[in-house]
């Protein structure tokens, strides 16, 4: 049996630049992988609380469905746990320092998640290479049509800080926008922070800094703008792993401005 497909995209309209990025919103891990991690399932699941953008993927439908102009999505399908589609597969990667490379061999709290001889590139092979494609198609297609691409990664974080977080000892604001000093022009953080002005407040590069840009186009392709949202989580569900609440109906109104300011 093969497994269910690993990511989407979801088209929007045929005019549209924006794609939303939806990279760490599942929770599923499929049993070939499953086998590989150590953890107890109960163990398993309270990792995946932590570490799970919960209800992100219906923050960018329920966007998606407001916008004037609706933006493609792309979304990853499986959990972080399995490969973390936003990481370097190699020694670039700063990550890799705390076992959170693109195949994490530990978990947020330093635990053992895989064990530390883990070969990752199985995993790499299988999943985290055809994602990779498959975005760097899905801006490619968008710079076909619409002569540019911009790519809002939608993401989420948690109140207090985790133990694996590198740079988590400054601000955590409401909404934090992580920016690239090439792909996020002046005019994409500016709208970013009108739109988002209601939600609590905004703030930048803390405390995750940085954007996604397939490689091809990083630092290349000017025409490709870029620039991550941080939402965080006690703004809208409850903490680590619960449901939604009505902050995420506030969010979505203003994902949805900020995609239709970029769209124009």
């Amino acid at each position: 049996m093969t497994d269910a497909p690993s990511f989407a995209l979801l088209p929007g309209a045929a005019h549209s630049p924006v794609i939303l990025h939806v990279p760490h919103s599942a929770r599923r891990v499929p049993p070939a992988v499953r086998s590989g991690i150590v953890l107890a399932d109960a163990e398993l699941d309270r990792e995946l609380d932590h570490l799970t953008d919960a209800h992100t993927a219906e923050l960018a439908e329920a966007a998606a469905a407001l916008a004037g102009t609706r933006p493609w999505r792309f979304v990853n399908r499986l959990s972080r746990l399995v490969v973390d589609p936003e990481r370097f597969p190699d020694e670039r990667e700063e990550m890799t320092a705390v076992g959170m490379g693109a195949v994490y061999t530990r978990t947020a709290h330093g635990a053992v998640l895989r064990p530390a001889d883990t070969d990752p590139e199985p995993l790499i092979e299988r999943y985290f290479r055809p994602y990779a494609q498959a975005m760097t198609e899905a801006v490619a297609g968008r710079l076909a049509a619409t002569g540019r691409a911009v790519i809002v990664d939608v993401h989420s974080y948690p109140s207090e800080r985790l133990p694996y977080e590198l740079h988590g000892d400054g601000p955590r604001p409401p909404v934090c926008l992580g920016t690239d000093a090439f792909h996020t022009p002046p005019a994409l953080l500016a709208a970013a922070r009108e739109a988002f002005a209601g939600c609590g407040g905004t703030g930048l590069d803390s405390p995750f800094a940085g954007t996604y840009v397939p490689l091809e186009f990083y630092g290349e392709r000017a025409e490709v703008g870029a620039l991550m949202v941080e939402i965080r989580r006690d703004t809208y569900m409850s903490e680590p792993g619960g449901p939604a609440g009505p902050g995420l109906d506030r969010l979505a109104g203003a994902l949805a401005a900020l995609v239709d300011a970029v769209s124009r």
